[in-house]
């Protein structure tokens, strides 16, 4: 692990302490935690717009899926 030093103000460092120790872990613990998800996220909507532009540059013919329909099995 790498020591960062970060400047953050009072309320947002009181907010996290409390959410921290809900947690149980630590202001570090939960930065990280939160840092991870944010970077997912990120990923999930980066990936999600590359899905939107395919579409965009080959979108979806009529009747293009229609041979699957037959091989779905919808829940009663």
């Amino acid at each position: 692990m790498k020591t960062v030093q970060m400047t953050l103000d009072e309320q947002l460092i009181e907010r996290v302490d409390r959410a921290a120790r809900k947690m149980g872990t630590t202001r570090s613990g939960f930065t990280r935690a939160a840092l991870r998800s944010a970077l997912a996220r990120l990923r999930e909507l980066e990936l999600e717009r590359r899905q939107r532009a395919g579409y965009k540059k080959r979108p979806v013919r009529r009747g293009e899926f229609d041979r699957w329909d037959t091989q779905q099995v919808w829940p009663e």
